[in-house]
């Protein structure tokens, strides 16, 4: 283990410590900033609301000059850590079993956090002169509600006019080790809110009310049973899924009111959100019953084709790990989809993903630390290395 090694593991323990359940940040950032500054690279903190994010940078010139900018994205927060007495260790205290780094977070993502930082310190430590701009985003909402962090960010550099060329989002790709799988797009994700009207009465006196249950039986299988695309050759076929129910007083002898019904689209490029509402309300249009619908979109697909990112990490993956990578699309959301709309290759590689969001989240050591060395031999394929 030398001393890069030291400090991946370090910093992903450290991190672990704060207790950054989205969207706090719980001092992850300050000690980015503090590292990143020893590095030289300008800090710049940009907090929204109640989120915090740091972007920075560090270029051989001034930045915004016709070099490649290369950003490295991330966030601090995490999901709850669930019963902790279900824990077999403390979720923010950091424990090693064997070769094994237990927290909350470990995977997801803090352990990536810590592997950007030493493969760049890796990379800055051999290579002194390299084309272009080294960036950080970093974000503490992520894992809720994703409004005023990376989103926030991009807009902001967007009114700047400060590219982003190519980004590594250091997401759990994998899937049973290392770089067996990237990602390099995502499904969308699209959410609805459906309320069905009834008429409250007496169980006994059917006739003197309406049951929103039993109007909606079959407009949701109908729901259920469309196939909405066929995929294509980057995407799986749409998929939606039924979520929650919710109807009654929870009394056996009153005819409910009213009936929520909550469920989610992951939508392929063969769909929009506009056709996915429009053939929606078709299908409801086609029953008796007064409804409303509430969307919400998380995310548009998007899917990085071609460019120099994708090579380059398949290549690093091949001499380092002797790993054919597959590329994939699959898994939930991203922050990849609030930047890959603003013109940027992006690329999703992290550690296993067996364990996020789990009680008793896990993370290889030694896998971290071979993430920190791809990720400096990324550097140097798109950068140079002199």
């Amino acid at each position: 283990m030398d001393s890069f090694d030291e400090t991946t593991l370090e910093l992903t323990k450290q991190f672990i410590r704060a207790a950054s359940v989205s969207p706090v940040d719980a001092g992850c950032q300050k000690l980015i900033a503090r590292f990143l500054a020893d590095l030289g690279f300008d800090i710049e903190h940009m907090p929204f609301g109640n989120v915090e994010n740091l972007w920075a940078t560090r270029s051989q010139g001034r930045e915004n000059t016709s070099g490649p900018v290369f950003v490295f994205a991330g966030h601090t927060d995490v999901v709850p850590p669930g019963p902790l007495g279900e824990w077999q260790t403390d979720p923010f205290e950091p424990v090693i079993k064997g070769d094994v780094l237990y927290g909350r977070g470990a995977a997801d993502m803090k352990g990536s956090l810590a592997a950007m930082l030493t493969g760049v310190q890796r990379y800055l430590a051999t290579t002194k002169i390299y084309n272009g701009t080294i960036a950080f985003l970093i974000t503490s909402d992520e894992e809720a509600d994703a409004i005023n962090g990376t989103a926030k960010v991009i807009e902001e550099l967007r009114t700047r006019g400060t590219p982003i060329t190519w980004c590594i989002v250091g997401e759990p790709s994998s899937s049973e080790k290392l770089g067996d799988v990237v990602r390099i797009g995502r499904r969308g994700s699209l959410n609805a809110t459906l309320t069905i009207k009834g008429q409250q009465g007496h169980i006994a006196y059917p006739d003197d009310a309406s049951n929103p249950i039993h109007s909606a039986l079959q407009a949701l299988a109908d729901l259920a049973a469309i196939t909405w695309d066929g995929g294509n050759d980057f995407f799986p076929p749409t998929s939606m899924q039924i979520s929650n129910i919710h109807s009654g007083t929870g009394v056996n002898n009153v005819i409910p009111g009213e009936m929520t019904v909550l469920f989610n689209f992951r939508y392929s490029t063969g769909s929009t959100m506009e056709s996915l509402k429009s053939r929606t309300m078709d299908i409801l249009e086609n029953y008796n019953f007064e409804y409303h619908l509430d969307w919400s979109l998380s995310g548009e697909p998007f899917i990085t084709e071609g460019g120099e990112l994708i090579p380059a990490v398949q290549s690093c993956l091949k001499e380092s790990l002797g790993i054919e990578t597959e590329l994939s699309t699959s898994g939930g959301t991203s922050d990849g989809r609030f930047i890959a709309p603003y013109g940027a290759q992006v690329v999703e590689l992290g550690p296993c993903n067996k364990t996020i969001h789990k009680i008793n989240e896990c993370v290889s050591i030694k896998e971290l630390q071979q993430l920190s060395r791809l990720y400096t031999s990324i550097l140097q394929k798109m950068l140079g290395d002199s």
